[in-house]
């Protein structure tokens, strides 16, 4: 078994290469920061707060539940390679489907959600325009021609924990 790419920050120590000069002292450094670097990778306790959100009012559990969280005000509602933005899905079920979302950083976030009753990844629409599919945002933002704006739907998360509730809406 290798054991570089498995720990790639100890270099040289888990790398014999024919020919290679060996360096003792070096290797012993590495090796003697390995439990420093697990113990900066635990989490530990006040290390982000646990963001509960309850969705309410599905219609029916037919497919999937996805649910982006995001500080991204340019690309909410949206999550797909947004750094720092927790998504989650979850099997839809009749009644309330529920996220938690751990180790969350302080900040203004804005919650979207969609009922994918046909999991295949998109928000289906009639004419392009009007959502087949259930939706909900934070702060129960309100939907015009299009998704509430950032502002409209974000809250602030502090230290503390929070449990939200958020309905599902279905225009169709």
């Amino acid at each position: 078994m290798q054991l570089r790419p498995l720990f790639p920050f100890l270099g040289s120590l888990v790398r014999n290469r024919p020919g290679a000069e060996r360096n003792p002292v070096r290797g012993l450094s590495a090796l003697a920061l390995l439990p420093f670097a697990l113990l900066l990778g635990a989490a530990a306790p006040g290390d982000g707060a646990t963001i509960t959100v309850s969705v309410t009012d599905l219609r029916n559990a037919k497919g999937i539940v996805r649910a982006c969280m995001t500080t991204d005000a340019d690309k909410f509602p949206r999550c797909r390679g947004v750094p720092g933005a927790y998504a989650a899905t979850a099997d839809a079920q009749e009644g309330t489907v529920t996220f938690t979302f751990t180790g969350v950083k302080p900040g203004r976030y804005a919650i979207a959600l969609l009922h994918d009753e046909n999991s295949n990844g998109k928000a289906d629409r009639v004419l392009g325009m009007m959502p087949k599919e259930g939706f909900g945002f934070s702060r129960d933002a309100k939907v015009q021609m299009g998704p509430p704006s950032f502002a409209d739907a974000a809250i602030d998360i502090g230290e503390e924990d929070r449990d939200l509730t958020i309905r599902m809406r279905y225009l169709l």
